[in-house]
């Protein structure tokens, strides 16, 4: 896996070719990995670390809704990253269901098929999930509590039928971290009352 300097080196790359929000967030992602991951004793904290840097790599392709995470696996498989491209693709899908993803589908149908049948298929283990999570309540600013990131999602894609379910998904995935951490995951991150008081709008 690339090195904690590489995995920062190609976020920097990426935010220079698409200058965004997305770089810090994937910041916090990284972080926020990483500190759950310290507590749990079968995970590596420098792999979640990387993966929740790169997670959103394929912005480093522009603005794109759906296409991100095809662009990000494509990029990581080039480099032979093979375990940051799965991320790439599983991150936006906590429900294994290619058809709930909060934006746009702006790929085409043979794109469309393929991460339909990957996401369909994949086995997702703790490194999936715990990058779902940590996408779920991480803000540019830092960690948050999930329903202030969920909200944030909402009013920027609206709130489609499957919203309700995917929240619950969401909610589940902190549940399980909170078990495995022996602790709520909020009381090990940063600023996360500070983060969640502050205006989306």
């Amino acid at each position: 896996m690339l090195s904690l300097q590489e995995a920062e080196r190609e976020l920097q790359i990426g935010g220079e070719l698409n200058p965004g929000s997305w770089v810090e967030h994937s910041r916090s992602v990284g972080l926020n990995a990483k500190l759950i991951a310290d507590k749990i004793s079968t995970l590596d904290s420098r792999k979640a670390y990387v993966m929740g840097l790169l997670h959103d790599i394929g912005r480093r392709e522009g603005v794109k809704s759906i296409m991100h995470t095809i662009d990000g696996y494509n990029y990581m498989i080039n480099l032979k990253e093979k375990d940051v491209a799965r991320i790439c693709l599983t991150h936006s899908f906590p429900i294994q269901d290619v058809e709930t993803f909060f934006g746009k589908f702006d790929c085409n149908d043979e794109q469309k098929s393929f991460l339909s049948s990957f996401i369909k298929n994949a086995l997702y283990d703790d490194y999936d999930r715990l990058i779902q999570l940590c996408d779920a309540i991480s803000l540019p600013s830092g960690a948050c509590i999930m329903e202030k990131r969920l909200i944030d999602v909402a009013l920027r894609h609206g709130v489609p039928d499957f919203t309700v379910d995917k929240w619950k998904s969401f909610l589940g995935l902190k549940n399980y971290f909170d078990k495995l951490c022996g602790c709520d995951i909020y009381s090990i991150l940063p600023n996360v009352m500070e983060n969640s008081y502050k205006s989306l709008i």
